[in-house]
């Protein structure tokens, strides 16, 4: 490491970074009590939820992973990541022109309270506890993915556990937003996005000056390695880069992981009304596909310039952005990046472990339907946070345990199994008329990933080498979708309810 950068001098690095987020905290987080903390008030400006959504959105997953599979060969590899970010913003118009209306509409804190009004209880809270096991998951392999770079480049030095990383981290993210909640974040957010771009882009002119080129120069590099292929279509369905797959995935992860995750659509719903919060969705749909091109752009260079200085590239290349940046170039880069690292570990984190909170206390402990005092429910709350705040921890150290692959294809192909369920009840809620047999609703949400799991694991055997790759949500939403089918029944209208559309 260079001598400059010590681990004494990133930790200080850290703290500062961290006093910063509490003294948000303190100013945002002023006589917030429930209402503030789930919704901000809906009081939120779009502009600063727009911006914040892109941090929360790329996370440690993107800023480390990302650049990393660049040059690993397989999934993702060159920038063929974009073609699914093009399918992003076709899912991102959906949510904000389909879902984001009807929540409105419905006044929704929990977006699972939807389920209830339109199918029943057994929808309402199967929806929600296949939220909290997703992004319970999703938000450990984010955390942990920080935590190793941390542990290896900042603490290991000081013979810290990996255990006490991965405890403080998260003890910081809870002291920052046990209070103040979605109100602290959409700021917390803005900064935290602000901060992991400045790192990016300083990386990318860091290595331009070390190769000795401009800007142009590096375009021109990219643009003539072996890195830059956007678009594959000569492989076919059995390629896990093939554009269709890619893309129709893309649009199919967004709606699922955004339109229908509570962590994504709170920050939404904390606008005042629903011009704002559309507003908001195509600004950040933009600037999140620019967002993107720079991860790519950097990755390449990475390679680039691990090849052009003699390099080894790590065995996991999740390293190797971290390595280059804090062994290779200048310590005020390896500052910038610690600042960005910290920055994307917080975007997603905090704003996870609000909405776990949220999603807890309204679909499972009915803080909405409860006469409980502010009082009662609010030292609820903070158990509940406190409570997610120690899942976290424990589902860290065990994937520590067990992960063998790079994280941005684990949490894609985790969230196929997890979000499929909520993908085939929200688009048979909003794509029919029909009512279910809400009893049945459990065993066919249980049994769909099941077989989504057995299909995917002998698709190559079966269709004649086709593999679904990140397709497996499309599978496992259809599956739901049949099996909801299945359970349904036609309901007849009244001359009155027929009328009141017409009248609307």
């Amino acid at each position: 490491m260079i001598q400059q950068l010590t681990p004494v001098l990133i930790i200080g690095i850290i703290v500062s970074y961290f006093l910063v987020l509490v003294a948000i905290s303190y100013f945002t987080g002023k006589d917030a009590g429930n209402d503030n903390f789930f919704l901000a008030g809906r009081k939120s400006n779009w502009m600063l939820v727009a911006f914040g959504m892109v941090g929360a959105t790329l996370s440690g997953v993107t800023f480390i992973s990302i650049p990393g599979v660049v040059g690993a060969g397989g999934a993702n590899q060159a920038f063929s990541y974009m073609q699914m970010v093009f399918g992003y913003f076709v899912g991102y118009a959906f949510i904000a022109l389909v879902l984001m209306p009807l929540y409105y509409r419905l006044g929704l804190t929990s977006i699972y309270t939807y389920l209830d009004q339109r199918f029943g209880n057994n929808s309402y809270k199967t929806g929600a506890a296949y939220f909290l096991l997703s992004r319970v998951i999703g938000a450990s392999f984010r955390l942990y993915l920080v935590a190793i770079v941390l542990q290896q480049f900042v603490l290991a030095p000081f013979g810290v556990p990996f255990g006490v990383t991965v405890f403080t981290t998260i003890a910081l993210i809870w002291v920052y937003t046990f209070r103040g909640g979605i109100n602290t974040i959409v700021w917390t957010d803005t900064l935290q996005t602000l901060s992991l771009l400045t790192a990016v882009i300083f990386t990318i002119f860091a290595i331009g000056q070390a190769l000795e080129t401009d800007l142009g120069g590096l375009i021109t590099m990219v643009k003539n390695s072996d890195y830059s292929q956007m678009f594959f279509f000569e492989g076919g369905w059995s390629d896990p880069n093939n554009f269709f797959k890619q893309f129709i995935a893309g649009a199919l992860i967004t709606i699922v992981m955004t339109g229908l995750d509570q962590d994504m659509m709170q920050k939404n719903l904390s606008c005042p009304n629903i011009r704002d919060a559309q507003k908001n969705m195509f600004t950040f749909s933009f600037i999140l596909i620019f967002a993107n091109l720079i991860f790519l752009t950097l990755g390449a260079l990475l390679y680039i310039y691990a090849s052009n200085v003699g390099i080894e590239i790590p065995e996991k290349t999740d390293l190797l952005f971290p390595q280059i940046a804090l062994q290779h170039l200048s310590p005020g880069i390896g500052i910038i990046f610690i600042v960005g690292l910290i920055a994307a570990a917080y975007s997603s984190a905090d704003s996870a472990l609000t909405s776990l909170t949220t999603s807890f206390c309204v679909d499972f402990l009915d803080f909405e339907k409860t006469e409980l005092p502010e009082e009662q429910k609010t030292k609820k709350r903070f158990q509940v946070h406190l409570g997610f705040s120690a899942l976290l921890f424990t589902l860290i150290m065990i994937f520590n345990a067990v992960n063998n692959e790079a994280v941005i294809s684990q949490l894609f192909k985790f969230a196929g199994y997890t979000y499929g369920p909520l993908l085939g009840l929200f688009a048979f809620g909003t794509m029919t008329k029909l009512q279910i047999n809400d009893r049945w609703v459990i065993p066919i949400c249980i049994a769909a990933p099941i077989i989504t799991v057995l299909i995917d694991q002998y698709s190559a055997q079966i269709l004649y080498g086709f593999e679904f790759g990140f397709l497996n949500l499309a599978l496992n939403g259809l599956l739901t979708f049949l099996g909801l089918i299945a359970i349904s029944y036609r309901t007849y209208e009244t001359e009155d309810e027929a009328a009141e559309p017409e009248e609307a």
